[in-house]
């Protein structure tokens, strides 16, 4: 059932992975566009991997074993590399915190993502803390759709918005992005935006890509409908996705 799920939703991958976006990062001032985009789906990630971890593993107490220990290992294992990665300097970082670093290095402002935190940090919601952000309406429509997926309260959907339009994507996607941005600035000093991306290439194409994938099997086992909904949740992710880099790419265009 996985291989029918990728064949459906290869050619968006491939959309993506091809994307004109990263041709399109010519100067400083187009990355620091890319990345003040980019950063809220670093942050969105870490949402749908809570999400996943809330639902899959114990997280309340008293503690009571929750699941199947594959999957709790897969989870754990997940939110363990993202949250207290090793950062260019050898220091702990969630991937989160290494992005903000690399956007500093690069010149990229990072005022509304930190607007953003600060909102969620008081107790607003997110829907409500980037009500009045300067964002394009493209990011809002990429959290809104992740955020949808997790207010679903289902697994295999989450698991699916997860592995599809991420997990098993980013390794061909940052490899394009990455390559492209070499070549285009060979001299910068982009080192810890290099880090962040070769770290994800990894991990994810390694070991988090295999297991996610994993994990789709044993969350719809043979219920065709969840297997239906796996595959519509994963077009849907990447098509916010694609739409989020034809956001960028419109910006970069027209500056």
């Amino acid at each position: 059932m996985i291989q029918q799920v990728l064949r459906k939703i290869g050619p968006l991958q491939e959309e993506i992975v091809n994307h004109k976006l990263y041709n399109n990062i010519q100067n400083p001032s187009d990355l620091q566009r890319f990345m003040e985009h980019h950063i809220f789906a670093v942050w969105d990630f870490m949402s749908l991997l809570k999400a996943l971890q809330i639902k899959l593993t114990g997280t309340t107490l008293p503690w009571v074993p929750v699941g199947d220990p594959e999957i709790r290992y897969l989870i754990n294992e997940i939110v363990l590399a993202e949250e207290t990665d090793l950062d260019i300097d050898g220091k702990r970082r969630s991937h989160f915190e290494m992005y903000l670093n690399a956007m500093a290095d690069a010149g990229a402002s990072t005022k509304e993502i930190d607007s953003f935190i600060e909102k969620i940090n008081q107790g607003q919601p997110w829907y409500q803390a980037v009500v009045n952000l300067d964002l394009s309406e493209s990011v809002r429509a990429f959290l809104h759709f992740t955020f949808s997926v997790i207010d679903s309260n289902e697994p295999h959907k989450i698991a699916a918005a997860f592995t599809f339009g991420r997990e098993d994507l980013i390794p061909q996607m940052f490899t394009s992005i990455i390559l492209s941005i070499q070549r285009k600035f060979p001299q910068e000093n982009l080192t810890g935006f290099h880090h962040y991306f070769q770290r994800h290439i990894e991990l994810d194409d390694d070991t988090h890509g295999p297991l996610a994938l994993k994990m789709i099997q044993e969350l719809c086992g043979d219920d065709p409908q969840k297997w239906e909904e796996v595959t519509q949740t994963a077009l849907e992710a990447l098509s916010y996705r694609k739409r989020l880099w034809d956001g960028v790419l419109a910006e970069i265009q027209l500056a």
